[in-house]
């Protein structure tokens, strides 16, 4: 008779000095010096950028005549820096921030790779409304309170048509995104190109731009956006949740319907200011998220902030190029990010067919 021996399983892996086993907990909280000291370098990067924003443009400044132009008002350098450099430095900071964290809060909310702050319609209603002020209300430029109540028209449809029986899905909500984009680009269309001065002052707008917004703009735009990253501070555990799936998050008791109403209204507010303030600026909030997540992983404790400090290092480098490379003029940083975007878009989706 052949017997068979029974082996006992195998312990569990322990930790150091036999602690216990080895758990993901414990594995993450190793990760927290490289992921700490990893923000410590993007912020000492943003606050590099900003600097160079300040010295850089088609008159280049040392860093002691920027010191001396804030500190000095009178001056001879006041005028560059107070005036156009530092309200285009700040918009820079506000606006790239905006978009990359809206645009980490519409991938983890549905779930696509591929989400930005266009995909939700927020780009198409804030032009949408400035349009429709210039053409039929007689306004003469295009102004921060027209774009941010259009852009959460715009988002408030998209949800209602995304809703269904069971909630608004991931798909759902791309798909409703596309539908309400392409009837609200058809609208811009047919009334711009209907009404010529109106298609003069949009043009300019529409490509995006940080030259001539002043402190005005900013302190239009600066609560909204303040609001829109407060409300993903809170968010944060929900999205985590989220990332597991719907079903798991329910296991764990997350309000999933809950936490993608939230997540859009917070990806709605950082990209209608940014949008209302520079123009829609295509890339940032979908190249950031990508470019930090193989580095930070999908927990979005450390994403949101590592994509909020990245994100003007990417919108202000783009409108450095964009003044150094025309110079006496300029190129506007709309037009530099679509260069630098496409290619990284190009980039995401082989990665991503390539792990499929």
């Amino acid at each position: 008779m052949t017997t068979t021996e029974t082996r006992p399983a195998p312990a569990p892996a322990s930790g150091r000095n036999g602690r216990g086993p080895v758990t993901p907990v414990r594995a993450g909280r190793r990760r927290l010096p490289g992921l700490a000291l990893g923000l410590a370098a993007a912020v000492a990067l943003f606050a590099v950028m900003i600097m160079v924003s300040l010295a850089i443009g088609t008159k280049e400044l040392s860093i002691t005549e920027v010191w001396t132009g804030v500190v000095q008002p009178d001056d001879s350098y006041a005028s560059v820096v107070v005036e156009t450099r530092i309200p285009r430095t700040v918009l820079g900071v506000v606006a790239g921030a905006s978009l990359a964290v809206a645009g980490v809060l519409i991938q983890g909310i549905t779930r696509n790779p591929l989400g930005d702050p266009g995909l939700l319609g927020v780009n198409a209603g804030a032009s949408a409304a400035i349009v429709t002020g210039m053409a039929f209300f007689g306004l003469g430029a295009a102004p921060v309170w027209v774009a941010i109540p259009g852009a959460f028209a715009a988002v408030a449809v998209v949800y209602v048509v995304g809703s269904g029986r069971g909630g608004a899905s991931p798909l759902r909500l791309v798909l409703a995104g596309a539908v309400v984009n392409a009837v609200l680009v058809a609208y811009i269309e047919a009334v711009a190109l209907t009404n010529p001065s109106t298609f003069d002052t949009y043009r300019f707008w529409v490509i995006g731009s940080l030259s001539g917004r002043g402190f005005d703009v900013i302190a239009a735009v600066l609560p909204v956006a303040v609001a829109g990253l407060l409300l993903t501070v809170i968010l944060l555990p929900g999205l985590n949740a989220l990332a597991l799936g719907d079903e798991t998050a329910h296991a764990l008791g997350a309000p999933t319907t809950v936490i993608r109403i939230g997540g859009a209204a917070g990806a709605t507010m950082l990209s209608a200011a940014a949008t209302a303030a520079c123009g829609p600026i295509a890339f940032v909030g979908l190249a950031v998220p990508h470019i930090v997540r193989p580095f930070v992983g999908t927990d979005h404790r450390w994403l949101v902030p590592y994509c909020a400090a990245l994100g003007p290092v990417l919108l202000l480098g783009a409108d450095v190029i964009g003044r150094v490379v025309a110079r006496p003029g300029e190129l506007m940083v709309g037009v530099v990010i679509a260069f630098i975007g496409a290619p990284m878009l190009m980039l995401t989706v082989r990665r991503l067919k390539g792990s499929a």
